[in-house]
């Protein structure tokens, strides 16, 4: 941590000597007041001057994280980083943060992961002991926060992790990682009990999943769940997260007549998924796939969008608000959903995905943390966030801090959209469930 305070003792000594010299001629004000740099006094001075109260500090702290600026995580990962650096952008241009006694500032240092875990087990180690960053932001995806997590743990880094939601990751022992995002085994069983309300007689169900450490848990986890409701389990596949062709994966689900199918992966192959799907015409009443139904982006498919469900961690219709927070009790911190949406619209000329509110999401949970802790030590910070309990744009936050457990989320809750076409023909993504949250009601079957 390096402080920023601009020590100009030399300057007030050299002011000494000059009101001695001119003897009382010179106690007249001054024309402008010194700021809080120029008050702080040099060791000589303090060696005969004590000041009465701790001058005001400015510090400017460092946070490392990777982006997958190359490779197949590169539309998620660089929302993400957006969002980060949106929040890290305001923070700045309002002054910092109030941390005790000090101003917080912040600064960033990213690298390109290039989609891959060689290149983030590399850059992490850099971060934490060449870097020497003062806190952690996760890469994208699962299985690259898998390979950082580790590293920031050994490092003593607190680690704040978006886009990563795999549960196993906060089943290692881990003391200073903490999850923003709904835990993967939560992220179907809305679909399910969606599917259960939409059509009760709806009994076979095909998996089609991407092999990533991600995907596999949601899809287990869905399984496991489905079955204990009554689903039948006609198909369990999974694929390389490279692949491109799933004419083999869909055909055999075509022999098999499921009800619905559930799986995909991450933006690049389940949006491939999807537009297979509708080109080989499989009939299927209900299609829900990872990641890539919430992207903006996935509007671009057209009519093998429509009528497609997604498990988002947000959107930008949700109502979170300081009147939300206060119905539960808990404190509301940060900007409203309409200020978040239109601040990154105005940064990025873009709509925020949930993997955009999800970077900003975890400045802000560093940010109130230390706000919360009064203090940028690093264990006092990681208590500030065992107790957090609070609302934003994004939902509820709040960990786990069980030993088994430790920095698992479980306060967030998942919201499903659909695409859906307008009365002018025109895609449009609706949120589904569950159905206080509903925008509009669910197209069912799939068109």
């Amino acid at each position: 941590m390096k402080s920023i305070a601009l020590k100009l003792g030399s300057l007030a000594v050299l002011g000494a000597l000059l009101v001695a010299a001119c003897g009382p001629a010179a106690t007249a004000a001054p024309t402008t007041a010194p700021t809080a740099a120029m008050a702080a006094p040099t060791e000589a001075m303090a060696a005969t001057t004590a000041p009465t109260t701790a001058p005001a500090q400015t510090v400017t702290m460092t946070i490392g994280y990777t982006t997958s600026q190359t490779g197949s995580l590169n539309t998620e990962s660089v929302r993400q980083a957006h969002g980060l650096e949106l929040w890290m952008n305001q923070v700045n241009s309002n002054g910092g943060i109030k941390v005790g006694n000090t101003t917080v500032m912040f600064k960033g240092v990213t690298y390109d992961d290039e989609s891959t875990k060689d290149r983030v087990q590399q850059l992490y180690t850099r971060l934490a002991t060449q870097d020497n960053v003062d806190f952690m932001i996760s890469p994208y995806s699962s299985g690259l926060t898998a390979a950082a997590a580790v590293i920031a743990q050994q490092n003593n880094k607190i680690m704040i992790t978006t886009g990563a939601a795999d549960d196993s990751t906060y089943k290692q022992g881990y003391t200073l990682v903490y999850q923003a995002y709904t835990p993967a085994s939560k992220y179907l069983s809305g679909a399910i009990d969606q599917l259960m309300t939409l059509d009760p007689s709806a009994k076979n169900i095909a998996y089609i999943y991407s092999n990533d450490n991600f995907s596999t848990s949601v899809v287990n986890a869905a399984k496991t769940y489905a079955e204990s409701k009554g689903f039948n389990t006609v198909m369990f596949e999974g694929y390389d997260p490279s692949t491109t062709d799933f004419s083999a994966l869909i055909n055999k689900a075509a022999g098999l007549s499921p009800d619905a199918v559930l799986g995909g992966g991450h933006y690049a192959d389940g949006s491939t998924l999807a537009r297979q799907i509708s080109e080989k015409g499989l009939s299927v009443k209900y299609l829900a796939l990872l990641v890539a139904p919430p992207e903006p982006d996935f509007a671009q498919l057209g009519d093998a969008a429509n009528g497609v469900v997604g498990p988002s961690q947000w959107e930008p219709e949700v109502k979170y608000s300081s009147d939300a927070a206060q119905s539960m009790s808990i404190p509301y911190v940060g900007p409203t959903v309409a200020d978040f949406v239109s601040a990154y619209k105005a940064a990025y000329n873009e709509d925020p995905s949930y993997h955009s509110a999800g970077g900003y999401a975890a400045g802000l949970l560093l940010q109130t943390a230390l706000e919360n802790a009064g203090s940028t030590d690093t264990s006092a910070v990681a208590a500030a966030l065992d107790k957090l309990d609070v609302m934003t744009f994004f939902g509820v936050e709040k960990f786990d801090t069980s030993a088994d457990s430790h920095g698992l989320q479980i306060g967030h809750e998942m919201v499903y959209i659909q695409w859906q076409k307008d009365s002018s023909g025109n895609l449009v993504k609706q949120i589904v469930w569950p159905s206080g949250a509903a925008t509009a009601s669910a197209v069912y079957p799939k068109p």
